[in-house]
C-alpha cells in the first residue's frame, strides 16, 4: 500500500512538473519574441522632398504571414493646431520586410507644421486589409520630427539591406556510367571453342567423340517431388505433360527415343524422371 501511494505521488509530482516547464517555456517565448521579434517601424530618409514620407516595416512573417498593403498616418492634437490629421496610402503587397516612401502632400504639411508638439500624438498604422492584420504605432510629434530629420537610410537602400535571396541551390550530380572501363591489354586468349585461335582443336576433339547410340524405354515414370518447372516437356512434350501440381507421363507416349527421355530425364532439376530401357 505504501509503495503504491508512493508511486503515485511521484507520478503526480512528475506532472505538474511536466506542466510547470511547459508553461514556462511557452512564457519565455512569448517574452523573448515580445522583446526582438515584435513587429516594428522604421523612419526613414524620404527621397519626394519635403512633403514626403518614407517608412520601413519589419515583422515575423513565418510567425504572422500576411500581406502589408497599407499605410494611415494619424494626427491627434486636440490642444492645438491643426487638432485632427489622417493619410492612407496604399501599395502593392508586400509578404516579407519592406520599405515605402510615398508624397503625403498636405497632410505631411500639416504634420510638420502643427504646434504644441509636445502634446500632439502620431499613430502609424500599417495594414493587410486581406487578412485583416493591423499594427498601431504611436509616439509624439517631437520625437517623429526628429526621427524624420535624423533619418539617413532611405526605402531603396532598406529594401536591398532586407532583401531576401529566394534562389534554389544548386546541386552538381557525379555522371556515372553503367558501363565498365575497358580491360587492360593483355596477350592472353581464352581457349574457348568461339575463339578463332582454338577453333580447330575443339572441331577435333568433337569430331574423336563417338555418337551415343539411340535406345527404346520400355517404362517411363514420375517419383514424388515434381516442382512443375516444365523442362521435360519443353524437351519430349509427347512423353511429358505437366499440369499444375506435377508432371504426367502420356498416353500412348512413344517410348522409342530413350536419348530424348535421358535429356529430360538429366535436365529435371529435382531427379523425378525414372525409366527402364528395353532389355
Amino acid at each position: 500500500m505504501n509503495t503504491t501511494m508512493i508511486a503515485m505521488g511521484v507520478a503526480v509530482l512528475a506532472g505538474v512538473g511536466l506542466v510547470v516547464t511547459l508553461g514556462v517555456l511557452s512564457l519565455l517565448s512569448g517574452g523573448l519574441h515580445f522583446l526582438f521579434a515584435r513587429p516594428r517601424v522604421e523612419i526613414l530618409k524620404s527621397e519626394k522632398g519635403e512633403t514626403g514620407f518614407a517608412f520601413g516595416f519589419k515583422w515575423n512573417a513565418a510567425r504572422e504571414p500576411a500581406k502589408f498593403n497599407r499605410i494611415k498616418l494619424r494626427l491627434f492634437n486636440p490642444f492645438g493646431s491643426p487638432t485632427q490629421v489622417e493619410k492612407t496610402v496604399e501599395f502593392s503587397p508586400k509578404s516579407t520586410n519592406f520599405a515605402e516612401d510615398f508624397d503625403m502632400a498636405e497632410a505631411m504639411k500639416q504634420i510638420l507644421e502643427c504646434d504644441r508638439l509636445d502634446d500632439a500624438l502620431l499613430e502609424i498604422e500599417v495594414m493587410a486589409s486581406k487578412e485583416g492584420v493591423t499594427h498601431y504605432f504611436s509616439m509624439k510629434v517631437r520625437k517623429f520630427l526628429e526621427k524624420v530629420k535624423s533619418a539617413t537610410q532611405t526605402a531603396a537602400e532598406f529594401n536591398e539591406a532586407n532583401k531576401v535571396d529566394n534562389s534554389k541551390p544548386v546541386y552538381t550530380i557525379p555522371s556515372r556510367s553503367f558501363i565498365a572501363d575497358p580491360l587492360p591489354a593483355s596477350n592472353k586468349a581464352l581457349k574457348i571453342a568461339t575463339n578463332p585461335e582454338f577453333a580447330g582443336q575443339f572441331q577435333s576433339a568433337d569430331a574423336s567423340a563417338a555418337p551415343q547410340e539411340n535406345f527404346a524405354v520400355s517404362k517411363v515414370w514420375i517419383e514424388d517431388g515434381c516442382i512443375v518447372c516444365n523442362a521435360c516437356e519443353g524437351i519430349f512434350p509427347e512423353v511429358f505433360e505437366v499440369t499444375d501440381d506435377t508432371c504426367l507421363i502420356r498416353d500412348g507416349a512413344p517410348l522409342d527415343d530413350g536419348l530424348k527421355i535421358l535429356e529430360a530425364a538429366e535436365a529435371c532439376p529435382t531427379e523425378v524422371i525414372k525409366f527402364n530401357k528395353v532389355g
